[in-house]
C-alpha cells in the first residue's frame, strides 16, 4: 500500500486550520475570565478617576480600601522584614499602607491632571488578570497602566498597576525597606511612620 504524503502546502494548511479551531475554543474560555475582570476595571478606573478630581487623601483612600489587595501588597513591601511584624500591629500597619498610597496618588493627581482613561484588553496570567488602560492628561500626554488583578471572594481585588511599565507595588517595597533598613528592621517604627 503506497504511503500517504502531504505536500508542504496541505501540511502549513492542516497546522492553521488547526490552530484557528484551537484558539476558537480557547477563546469562549478567555472571554469568561476577562468579561468580569474588564466588568470589574471599570468600577476601579470610575473610582479612580473620581478620587483623582476630588485628589484628596481621604477619597483615594476610599477607593485604595475598596479596591486594592491592601493586605497582599502591604505584606510584599515588608520584603525580608515581614516575619518582623507583630500580630498586634497588622490592623495598624494595613492602614497605614493604605494612607501612604493614598497620599502618593493624591500627591500625583495634583501633578498629573487626568482628562480621560481607555480601558483595553485583558489578557490571563495564570490565576491573575492583566488589564492594559491608557491615561490622556490634560497637556495632551498620555502614558499606559498595566492593571493586575488577582481573584478574591468570587471577586477581584488590584494587585498592582504598572505605570510606563514600572511596578508601584515594587517601587513601594524599596522604599519600605530602605527605610527598615536604617532602623535595624524595625517594623514598629515604619508602623508608626504611616500612621503620622
Amino acid at each position: 500500500m503506497p504511503k500517504l504524503r502531504l505536500s508542504k502546502q496541505a501540511v502549513l494548511t492542516r497546522r492553521a486550520a488547526l490552530t484557528g479551531a484551537l484558539s476558537l475554543l480557547a477563546a469562549p474560555a478567555l472571554a469568561a475570565a476577562s468579561g468580569p475582570a474588564l466588568s470589574y476595571m471599570r468600577k476601579v478606573a470610575k473610582d479612580m478617576l473620581n478620587a483623582h478630581r476630588q485628589g484628596t487623601v481621604a477619597s483615594f483612600k476610599r477607593a485604595i480600601l475598596r479596591h486594592a489587595d491592601v493586605a497582599g501588597i502591604a505584606d510584599y513591601s515588608l520584603g525580608q522584614y515581614r516575619s518582623k511584624l507583630p500580630a498586634g500591629q497588622k490592623k495598624a500597619y494595613y492602614a497605614g499602607t493604605a494612607t501612604f498610597m493614598a497620599r502618593y496618588f493624591a500627591d500625583q493627581s495634583r501633578e498629573y491632571v487626568v482628562a480621560k482613561y481607555e480601558i483595553g484588553e485583558a489578557r490571563e496570567d495564570g490565576k491573575d488578570v492583566n488589564i492594559q488602560t491608557k491615561v490622556f492628561l490634560m497637556n495632551g500626554q498620555s502614558y499606559t497602566v498595566v492593571w493586575r488583578l488577582s481573584p478574591s471572594g468570587g471577586g477581584f481585588k488590584v494587585a498592582d498597576a504598572k505605570v510606563l511599565g514600572f511596578s508601584l507595588i515594587y517601587l513601594q517595597r524599596g522604599i519600605f525597606t530602605s527605610f527598615l533598613s536604617k532602623r535595624n528592621g524595625n517594623v514598629a517604627e515604619l508602623v508608626a511612620a504611616l500612621n503620622r
